[in-house]
């Protein structure tokens, strides 16, 4: 593999989104509209409960938590689906196939760029307005380096999930209602809109195996764990869990790719 070739495209996709600055502040604006609904939200679910815990977790602490997922998902976040319907219904996708590298690295590359501006732009101020405004609650230490391990696998794990959906497009030519399917169970089920200590005990245990669970709620988990959480206490588990999703999708997501691609048919171009 080519580095430099990949490293320039990850360049590229760093130009591109300063270059769509616009759309980054209006994203940002969007969502704190949803945090002042998350607020007010979960505001009102504590004070129907009569407790100041519920399920282990502080009013504070779940604000944290889905105000950090918030960001996480902004940094993440790939929109693989959408680009690849767009170039097979107008046929650019030949020109991508064309191209003289591989074409699941061509697009990962692609997003690497993004995805590395999205974290300066959005979760990064976000972590250190949390931070501050909450006095320093999240531990700075050791879980920053796991924490980062972490993040690489589940942007990866989500970039594998959305190109197995977006290798549907070659068969469906449009995966609108697809994707919009997907987007809800991942949100759902990875712990981004609902914290996965809120879940029931039997859903929360098939839940915390799938690879959803990896995208959002194991760096999250990471990251605001409390000093003194070690290998010994799950961290282990969680990244030897986030790895395995990592190998069982590239196989599977290569496997289903190399077949669908002989099935190509597109529109326009």
């Amino acid at each position: 593999m080519n580095v430099k070739r990949y490293l320039a495209l990850a360049r590229l996709g760093m130009i591109e989104k300063l270059h769509y600055r616009l759309g980054t502040f209006v994203t940002l604006f969007g969502n704190l509209v949803y945090l002042v609904l998350i607020y007010f939200l979960w505001k009102s679910i504590y004070a129907s409960s009569g407790t100041d815990v519920v399920n282990g977790m502080t009013l504070n602490d779940t604000l944290v938590y889905l105000v950090l997922a918030t960001a996480l998902f902004n940094f993440l976040e790939v929109f693989l689906v959408w680009e690849m319907s767009r170039e097979i219904q107008s046929g650019a996708i030949v020109l991508r196939l064309l191209k003289p590298m591989n074409f699941r690295r061509y697009y990962f590359w692609s997003l690497v760029g993004e995805n590395i501006m999205s974290f300066f732009l959005t979760f990064l101020p976000t972590f250190v307005i949390v931070n501050f405004l909450t006095h320093g609650s999240i531990s700075v230490g050791l879980n920053l380096f796991f924490f980062a391990a972490s993040v690489v696998m589940a942007l990866y794990i989500n970039f594998s999930i959305d190109m197995i959906v977006a290798t549907i497009c070659l068969y469906t030519e449009s995966t609108w209602g697809i994707n919009m399917v997907k987007e809800c169970i991942v949100l759902l089920l990875s712990g981004a809109s609902i914290p996965l200590a809120f879940f029931p005990e039997k859903l929360r245990t098939i839940v915390q195996y799938l690879p959803f669970r990896c995208i959002y709620d194991t760096p999250l988990s990471i990251l605001l764990q409390k000093p003194g959480y070690t290998i010994q206490s799950g961290l282990a588990h969680m990244l030897l869990l986030q790895l395995a999703w990592c190998l069982i999708l590239y196989l599977a997501g290569s496997a289903f790719w190399s077949v669908s691609l002989k099935k190509i048919t597109v529109n326009g171009g």
